[in-house]
């Protein structure tokens, strides 16, 4: 299959990338970030091929042709919690709303495979009933939840075409020793039980999802890390 990572710099999306590589049922990835990836590590690295876009909001018909064809896509594009409290609102909801929407029509427009799956990173406290009012960083919360509301509904226009959404809802990614006191203490920041989850784990669980099927909608941190342990488990 031909798979599209986007926001290819990240954290979760160059894991993503080290688990495409030695994966059979994946012969492309599609690298989309605003600067040059790192050069992939091992075999199979003639799988990944980069490609820059200035920003989220602007595909040139360049790019989209190399999305043409793709069989999924994982985007991993937006503003953590902790970010967004350094920031104008409006910018954060431009990464993480606006570019969202104008990311899947370009998507859509470049011609894409009769099956295909779009696997959305959200978070664990985005809230798509939009009368709910949280206790923090509402506005923050709601946008989110939003933006999974507007993803569900872009999926369910297109349905006859084939094109299936999974949000997927992660609370703190971590990866090692210093990442896990780092979400204990934004446990105690933001005062609530934020569940975490290992940076292989939801690599892992997302990848089952675009290449074996979608499961269900959402997925949560729990449903995540369950999936994800039991792939690794098997490569072990």
């Amino acid at each position: 299959m031909k798979l599209i990572i986007v926001g290819a710099t990240g954290f979760v999306a160059q894991e993503l990338i080290r688990q495409c590589l030695p994966n059979p049922d994946i012969m492309s990835i599609v690298a989309v970030a605003r600067r040059p990836i790192p050069n992939p590590v091992g075999a199979n690295a003639d799988k990944v091929k980069s490609v820059l876009v200035a920003d989220f909001d602007n595909y040139s018909e360049e790019v989209k042709k190399e999305f043409a064809g793709a069989d999924a896509c994982i985007w991993t594009v937006a503003v953590t919690p902790t970010k967004a409290k350094e920031m104008p609102f409006e910018e954060v909801r431009r990464v993480c709303h606006t570019s969202t929407l104008v990311g899947l029509r370009a998507l859509h427009d470049a011609g894409l495979a009769r099956s295909f799956r779009f696997i959305y990173m959200s978070g664990f406290a985005a809230e798509r009933d939009q009368s709910k009012k949280p206790h923090m960083m509402a506005s923050y919360i709601l946008m989110r939840g939003e933006t999974e509301n507007a993803v569900l509904a872009f999926a369910a226009e297109h349905s006859d075409e084939g094109f299936e959404v999974c949000v997927v809802k992660p609370g703190a990614i971590t990866h090692d020793a210093e990442s896990l006191e780092k979400a204990k203490q934004l446990r105690v920041t933001m005062g609530i039980d934020i569940p975490n989850i290992d940076v292989e784990e939801i690599s892992a669980a997302m990848l089952q999802q675009v290449v074996h099927g979608i499961e269900k909608e959402p997925l949560m941190n729990d449903d995540l890390a369950i999936i994800g342990r039991k792939v690794l488990e098997r490569k072990v």
